[in-house]
């Protein structure tokens, strides 16, 4: 165990798409990143098996991609929660000043 910036890290391996890598990471995020890596490998699966004329870098390329995606999705909904949030709060001072 290790300490990187105050927290403490733990060496693992990881394999995603039949490869192996060693990444060191804080503890506290060695469950998720675990999870994450599962969720990869399913994903770089089912690609696989809907175009099986691909390789598996195509599949990952394809994983990454729709990951990207899923990411900016989320990114723009919570940009627009907290816009929504701050045009209530100026309607509400609005209406209040009337």
């Amino acid at each position: 165990m290790d300490k990187k910036e105050g927290q403490a890290t733990t060496q693992i391996k990881i394999t995603i798409a039949g490869r192996t890598y060693p990444l060191q990471v804080n503890i506290e995020d060695e469950v998720t990143m675990r999870k994450i890596v599962k969720d990869i490998n399913e994903d770089i699966n089912k690609f696989q098996m809907m175009y099986q004329d691909k390789d598996k870098q195509d599949c990952l390329a394809m994983v990454a991609l729709s990951n990207a995606v899923d990411l900016q999705k989320l990114s723009n909904s919570t940009q627009t929660d907290i816009l929504s949030k701050k045009l209530s709060d100026i309607e509400v001072l609005l209406d209040s000043s009337l």
